[in-house]
């Protein structure tokens, strides 16, 4: 039995203490918010994220961080733009021997950095792990067989998360290529987004092929320019996640494209769903970074600047299918090399 404390009482961080504690590990869930930690505890159940999930006796639920010295494993369940300021706040406490996950999928406003380069900024003496792949917390906290990635420059690391959380219904891969990881689960986000809008134009399955297959070209273009394996864009991190974040309503990215396609400004679209929109701020990320990098993203480009510059969904399109003439032998030179 691992004792397991978890960062961020959204839907993700739940659905992981409900999972964990069903393999016996002892489980904290810590939420900065008060009223949300007691809300929790008087209902046992997250009825607007998780609704009929019920959370165990046994799950312990704080406002207040517990002890750490004896902790195996934490695991960041917030935001992004959270992440770092969750860092800070346990630097001091956490023990060395404590290995810290993440689970965020983004980067961080401003500075473009992944979370993986803010755990290693505020957590020096941690191993840090970042966990990513098709994995909707909804599906998670059923039991669904689900299988995801778990990244980290220390192979002890990441074969400890995947030790204390492979389960019956949890299968984890071990990876090497934590910028390849990240990069395909925070851009997918965007992607995730303009699939959404093409639902809510009801475009049809074509234009859907199309954008996810050059999305994914895109993604490898600029994970290949800072770095990262071009094999792990074909992989779990990279098209499989890219897959279920486009095609699935449990999708909060793609949800807000739907609705931006139907005709709502971003912010609308983002209030209307309720929730936190990694791929919004994503995008623009994203836009910058392959600006700096001078690495060409024009389904990103378009994205950005429907979401930031309220171009229209329909002139962006045009614009995309108007491009130069292209041979498609890059998408397999991306995928083989």
């Amino acid at each position: 039995m691992a004792d397991i404390l978890i960062l961020g009482a959204g839907g993700f961080g739940v659905s992981l203490a409900v999972m964990c504690r069903s393999c016996g590990h002892k489980v904290t869930v810590w939420t900065p918010f008060e009223n949300e930690a007691q809300l929790l505890l008087k209902d046992r159940e997250h009825k607007k994220l998780l609704p009929g999930i019920i959370i165990p006796q046994e799950i312990e639920i704080t406002s207040k961080l517990p002890e750490m010295n004896d902790i195996d494993l934490i695991i960041i369940a917030t935001p992004t733009f959270a992440v770092r300021d969750t860092c800070k706040l346990i630097a001091g406490s956490v023990a060395k021997k404590t290995v810290v996950a993440c689970v965020a999928k983004g980067l961080e406003q401003g500075s473009m950095k992944t979370m993986s380069d803010i755990m290693d900024e505020e957590l020096l003496h941690n191993s840090n792990v970042i966990i990513s792949g098709p994995s909707h917390a909804e599906e998670v906290a059923k039991g669904v067989p689900t299988t995801v990635v778990a990244a980290s420059k220390s192979r002890a690391a990441a074969e400890l998360v995947q030790d204390i959380l492979m389960n019956r219904t949890l299968r984890i891969y071990v990876n090497d290529d934590v910028i390849g990881v990240e990069l395909g689960g925070a851009v997918k986000n965007v992607i995730a987004l303009a699939a959404g809008i093409c639902d809510g134009l009801e475009l049809g399955d074509n234009s859907k092929a199309a954008l996810m297959t050059r999305g994914m070209t895109e993604i490898a273009r600029l994970g290949i320019a800072m770095g990262a394996k071009s094999e792990t864009f074909a992989g779990l991190s990279g098209f499989g996640d890219l897959i279920v974040t486009c095609t699935s309503m449990h999708s909060r990215n793609r949800r807000a494209g739907i609705f931006i396609g139907q005709g709502m400004t971003a912010e609308q679209a983002i209030a209307a769903v309720g929730m936190t929109v990694e791929g919004y701020s994503s995008s623009k990320c994203a836009y910058e970074l392959s600006r700096r990098m001078n690495v060409e993203m024009p389904i990103i480009e378009q994205v950005y600047k429907v979401l930031y510059e309220s171009k229209k969904p329909a002139d962006a399109i045009k614009d995309l299918m108007g491009r130069p003439k292209r041979h498609e032998s890059e998408v397999i030179w991306l995928l083989s090399k």
